[in-house]
């Protein structure tokens, strides 16, 4: 039996410092739990001369990502430099190496996944990648093991802490999304090009990953049906708080008649339910098992600590494996690779869903019977309607929320509403996950 575990570090920023520190400050307590020490043998980083805070011994910091990928000392290697390229050569390369990989990087696996998967499994070694989804909650090991023996029959995400964030602080102060975003920036919470935050990109990402594992299949990430939180304003926050809701941008997939629904986009959800209280830069993830029922996993969805703690939950996983003999225990992407099956993944026209429609109309007579008339001929029915105060002959806000519908449909009766000389500017879409009523 192996009398110690090797550990190099590929990207020491601001993960890498944390996965750094736990190593060492923890090590007695990670001895105890593994049987065997985990040493951290290299780390490789461009910059090696820039304080981290972390005192590593001599010789361990490099520039050169060759010495952590052919030193026979190092078990296991940990990409965290992020991006594509060089991150999946890094990878690969430590794979065909014989090394085992654990990383936190969420849009390689989202996009080269498959191929990443397929080479661990043909090579024999593990890839953990737990920290690539909600930061330090231990979803993917939710879902491999926890819940291995559930079928999982749908999941609702709050997966990005930056939109939650932004969201959170418009619900409570009434501000708009780009004085939010302006504080999240100068906060450190969002990146001067907060795109694949706010655009829910990252959100997408994360979804694929999870989808992937749930229902062991490929999910292709640009088949994600994806929209982001930048035109949800203070007004129709005010109008789902009225309607007893609240919005977040969720990733949602869902089990649906053997086929697969995968989509990120900002959802009202009833303000009672428990990840409709989630706050600040917080993620939480709902699972819902056919024999469990729901489960809601709750914590930092970013950090270097809470990372980092995730990606050394990964290491000490997989050196228990190492020194029991037992690598592959878990198959890499959940399922055995060779019962992996593909399924249909549903066209965002095809869902069906509650909807929440905010007309901007001239307040003339008949605007509300032809509204309702086009929505009458494409199939939708209307649950409810808000039009509050009159200002004849200026635009009015006119909300409806619709009794469950499909996406094709509301789509079709919103391009015929909006070509009408009455509407002043295209309607704002938001889906609503509840009950019909």
């Amino acid at each position: 039996m192996k009398s110690r575990i090797g550990v190099g570090i590929v990207g020491f920023g601001t993960v890498g410092t944390g996965v750094a520190k736990i190593l060492l400050n923890s090590a007695a307590l990670i001895t105890r739990r593994v049987g065997v020490s985990i040493e951290l043998v290299r780390v490789a980083d461009l910059d090696i001369t820039r304080d981290r805070g972390v005192a590593l011994a001599p010789g361990v910091l490099t520039t050169d990502v060759k010495q952590v990928l052919t030193d026979p000392n190092v078990d296991i290697v940990i990409e965290l430099i992020g991006g594509y390229d060089t991150a999946k050569r890094v990878m690969l390369d430590a794979i065909a190496a014989g090394k085992h990989v654990v990383t936190a990087n969420k849009a390689l696996l989202a996009l080269h996944g498959e191929e990443i998967f397929q080479a661990a499994t043909s090579k024999g070694v593990e890839l953990g990648f737990e920290a690539s989804v909600g930061g330090g909650i231990p979803v993917i090991r939710a879902l491999t093991e926890g819940l291995a023996g559930n079928r999982i029959e749908s999941i609702y995400g709050i997966i990005n802490g930056t939109s939650n964030y932004i969201l959170s602080r418009m619900t409570h102060e009434g501000h708009s999304f780009q004085e939010v975003l302006q504080d999240a920036q100068r906060a450190g919470y969002a990146e001067a090009d907060p795109t694949f935050d706010v655009a829910g990109i990252d959100s997408a990402h994360k979804l694929a990953i999870l989808a992937c594992l749930a229902y062991g299949m490929p999910v292709n990430f640009k088949e994600v049906y994806t929209e982001g939180i930048t035109n949800i304003t203070p007004i129709d926050i005010a109008y789902a708080k009225q309607f007893g809701y609240t919005i977040k941008l969720l990733g949602i997939a869902k089990l649906m008649d053997g086929e697969i629904e995968a989509r990120v986009h900002p959802t009202m959800l009833p303000s009672t339910s428990p990840i409709a209280q989630v706050e600040d830069v917080y993620n939480a993830i709902q699972l819902v098992g056919d024999a469990v029922g729901d489960v809601v996993l709750y914590g930092r969805g970013a950090g270097s600590m809470p990372t980092g703690s995730a990606v050394v939950s990964d290491i000490i996983a997989i050196a228990r494996n190492v020194i029991k003999g037992s690598i592959g225990r878990v198959p890499v992407a959940s399922f055995q690779q060779d019962q992996r099956r593909p399924l249909r993944l549903r066209p965002m026209e095809e869902i069906s869903s509650l909807y929440y429609l905010r007309f901007t109309v001239v307040d003339r007579p008949s605007v509300l019977a032809q509204i309702a008339g086009e929505l009458g001929r494409c199939g939708i029915s209307i649950s409810s309607m808000v039009q509050q105060g009159r200002c004849e002959g200026q635009t009015v806000p006119v909300v409806i929320k619709t009794h469950s519908a499909k996406e094709r449909d509301v789509q079709t009766a919103l391009r015929e509403i909006n070509r009408k000389p009455f509407v002043s500017e295209p309607t704002m879409l938001i889906r609503v996950e509840g009950k019909d009523e």
